[in-house]
């Protein structure tokens, strides 16, 4: 199959990453289809609305990403534990780890058994528990660390009915993105780099990788 005849599905393709990730797809000769609350309603949150927004598609797509997650609600990254609330911790456990796990509950139907596939979730370094040296950032590091959890638990069932499928989590690097404004004391990069990175790292995976952590090098990251 060639890459003209090749589908790919782009879960948050209106935010920074999920719309480069969506054109570099689409300028490869992807026929691609992109979901996101903006766009369409998709509230990741809600499994009635993940349920009916992934169950009117026709697959098989060849690759499937979860370009969705949010690095603060309310209150910012917590410095110190005195700045975690329940409210914030919710917040983004509902989204970056429960909206993924929906996504992967209703999106079996969509993934060819036949052949090579790839689902992929954007995950954050930052969820490393082995590389976490600097502490704080409680909300954002516990649920990416929640989602790499989900994410290594859903290859292994995966891969007993889908042989091919590669089942990840991506570190994309600091994207310059309004997700990321806030913090220019992080090195970024653009948007339309990052996704060319990663396409780049998912296509030198093989189904021997499934459930894997990867940066946008394509180095494993520590759990």
């Amino acid at each position: 199959m060639t890459e003209s005849n090749k589908r790919a599905l782009v879960i948050g393709s209106s935010g920074g990453v999920g719309q480069a990730l969506s054109m570099a797809l689409k300028r490869r000769g992807y026929d691609v289809t992109g979901l996101s609350r903006t766009d369409d309603g998709l509230d990741i949150t809600n499994e009635d609305s993940v349920s009916y927004a992934l169950g009117r598609l026709d697959g098989p797509f060849d690759m499937i990403v979860a370009a969705t997650g949010i690095l603060a609600d309310q209150t910012g990254p917590e410095k110190s534990l005195s700045a975690v609330t329940g409210d914030e911790l919710s917040a983004l456990f509902a989204v970056n780890a429960i909206g993924p796990a929906l996504i992967l509950k209703h999106v079996k139907h969509l993934l060819p058994r036949d052949r090579r596939a790839v689902f992929a979730a954007l995950s954050a370094r930052v969820g490393s528990i082995g590389d976490n040296r600097l502490g704080g950032w409680y909300s954002y590091r516990a649920s990416k660390a929640a989602l790499n959890q989900l994410i290594k638990t859903a290859a292994i069932e995966l891969g007993r009915t889908h042989k091919h499928l590669i089942c990840i989590a991506l570190h994309p690097g600091t994207v310059a993105t309004p997700f990321t404004q806030d913090y220019p004391q992080h090195k970024s990069v653009p948007a339309q780099d990052a996704a060319k990175n990663l396409l780049t790292v998912m296509d030198g995976l093989t189904p021997e990788d499934t459930g894997g952590f990867y940066d946008w090098a394509g180095k494993p990251v520590p759990w």
